[in-house]
């Protein structure tokens, strides 16, 4: 039993280590203090701040959760373990599980470890583009639209289509995605730029390969005071919705497209039936992109959130998808590669996010 010891002692060594980074402690104290609010007489008058309260609750409760049960589950183990003789075959079996289960488990924690930055547990504004590379590059900005759909589902986040344009033949010309839940900003801020896909095209009559480009742009929600935003420096347009959006979504003129003048920055949103609800989604968006051009300009680090501005072509990507001549996806900031491009595709980019985020912990 002294191998198992020494192995569960060294994982709840981990688990203590990394509560004490992320203050779990004061989390959870946190929470306490604003379930107490939650109990009081009024709490629920004003919905809207009383409904981001509870959810605040609830992330909190979730991060203290998965490390009180991670330390809880070890040390039941080291219980067992000191009762346990080596000629007890079933139970070291259930041992090594455990201890098996609980390191998966511990990996998969410390990840958020990695998630240093100011805005990294908020949820995530999300847009792709389409670049050079006509239908092509449409067809491919649609694939990328997918394949972070997918990545949100497999992170237990929120996604909602705000806005999209569809593509002249095929594909989208660009979306913006509301992404919601703990972390989702962290996951996806390493996926801003440009995006490069090699392959025979299927819009080609002679199967020629083609290479398309999509800029994805991310951005995080920042809670922010939209009022504060002079009504006279908005420009306000309204359109008919186009694309996905179920029945009767290009019936009406409920699609919203707001302009900051002075800054030329804009957000647009058609997700609801009511054209209200998209000012007031667009007007969201706007105030984040707005918010984070301020910090950018007073700390003059242009390229310190969102990144320069870049277009989507040739000599800018930071990740390119090669299905012809052979399989490959390789991230050039870091050399992360493989040659499963389906399990990429199909929402599999943890390793991506993974490696880019050390790399720039460690100042890469």
């Amino acid at each position: 039993m002294k191998e198992y010891k020494g192995k569960a002692s060294g994982l709840l060594a981990r688990i203590e280590e990394a509560k004490k980074i992320l203050k779990i402690a004061d989390l959870k104290s946190q929470a306490a203090a604003l379930e107490k609010e939650s109990a009081k007489e009024g709490f629920w008058d004003n919905s809207e701040d009383a409904s981001k309260k509870m959810s605040e609750i609830a992330d909190l409760k979730k991060q203290v959760a998965v490390w009180e049960d991670l330390e809880t589950r070890t040390r039941d183990i080291l219980e067992i373990i000191g009762i346990t003789s080596d000629s007890d075959h079933t139970m070291v079996k259930d041992i090594e599980r455990g201890l098996e289960e609980i390191e998966t488990e511990l990996d998969k924690a410390e990840f958020t470890m990695l998630f240093s930055g100011e805005y990294d547990k908020n949820s995530a504004i999300l847009s792709v583009y389409a670049g050079s590379g006509g239908v092509d590059a449409q067809d491919w900005a649609e694939m990328l639209l997918k394949m972070y759909l997918k990545f949100a589902e497999k992170q237990g986040l929120k996604a909602s289509i705000m806005s999209i344009s569809s593509g002249d033949e095929a594909g989208i010309k660009s979306v913006t995605v509301e992404i919601s839940g703990l972390y989702a900003y962290g996951y996806l801020r390493s996926e801003a730029g440009v995006h490069r896909l090699v392959r025979i095209s299927p819009f080609d009559a002679d199967k020629a390969r083609h290479t398309s480009f999509a800029l994805v742009d991310v951005i995080p929600e920042i809670e922010t005071e939209s009022s504060k935003i002079d009504e006279k420096d908005l420009k306000i347009e309204t359109y008919r919705a186009s694309g996905h959006g179920g029945q009767s979504v290009n019936t009406t003129d409920s699609a919203v497209r707001i302009t900051h003048t002075p800054t030329g920055i804009s957000a647009t949103s058609q997700k609801e039936r009511s054209q209200l609800q998209n000012k007031n989604a667009a007007l969201k968006v706007l105030s984040s992109r707005l918010r984070l051009f301020e910090e950018k300009k007073a700390r003059k680090e242009i390229s310190e959130i969102r990144g320069e501005a870049i277009s989507a072509e040739w000599g800018n990507q930071i990740r390119s998808y090669v299905l012809h001549p052979y399989n490959m996806v390789k991230d050039h900031r870091t050399a992360t590669e493989t040659s499963d491009t389906n399990r990429v595709l199909n929402g599999n980019i943890d390793e991506f996010i993974e490696s880019y985020l050390k790399d720039s912990i460690a100042g890469k």
